[in-house]
């Protein structure tokens, strides 16, 4: 199935210079979507994953679906103050400051087994914190799925020694770059 032609581009945002992709179409398109969870839950299903976590709000989107295609549990990862319980914290560097994610404190038990879910790998600076959240708390990073990955800006490097599979990839080529 081509999942990519289910990938629209809007160029300039959030800003000039941007190409945006937005994964809207492949929503919207039932067996697309249902096809692009399916592709992530059978590449991990013999990994023993016993967790997804996904950070909002996209992440939300595909983790949940594959945690539940997989009869898994679902680990939201939020901005900080939008957990009522005490949290864990893992802030990263942004290109224009920092930011931070926040789960329940007792999300992820010494053991667990943890996939990471999200819907775009750019710098693989956000999903590089993610690890570093699961493994504080205990947990074992199993691989980190991405729909897309823009490949011309090395995301893999920053997370060398991760099982990483994408669904679709984007070059700078295509990006005009």
């Amino acid at each position: 199935m081509d999942l990519k032609s289910r990938i629209r581009a809007i160029p300039d945002f959030p800003k000039k210079g941007i190409v945006f992709r937005d994964i809207t179409p492949l929503l919207l398109d039932g067996k697309t979507f249902r096809f692009a969870v399916d592709q992530i839950a059978e590449h991990f299903n013999d990994k023993k994953v016993n967790k997804i976590l996904g950070a909002e709000a996209r992440g939300f989107i595909f983790g949940a679906a594959c945690a539940y295609r997989m009869g898994i549990g679902f680990i939201p990862a939020r901005k900080p103050g939008k957990l009522p319980c005490k949290t864990s914290r893992m802030e990263y560097g942004l290109e224009y400051g920092v930011d931070a994610l926040e789960i329940h404190y007792d999300a992820i038990k010494p053991g667990d087994r943890v996939l990471i879910i999200d819907d775009l790998a750019a710098t693989g600076g956000t999903a590089k914190a993610k690890t570093k959240l699961v493994e504080q708390e205990g947990g074992t990073v199993v691989g980190i799925a991405f729909v897309i990955e823009l490949s011309y800006l090395k995301p893999r490097e920053l997370l060398r020694g991760y099982d990483i599979f994408t669904l679709i990839e984007f070059s700078s080529e295509e990006e005009g770059i």
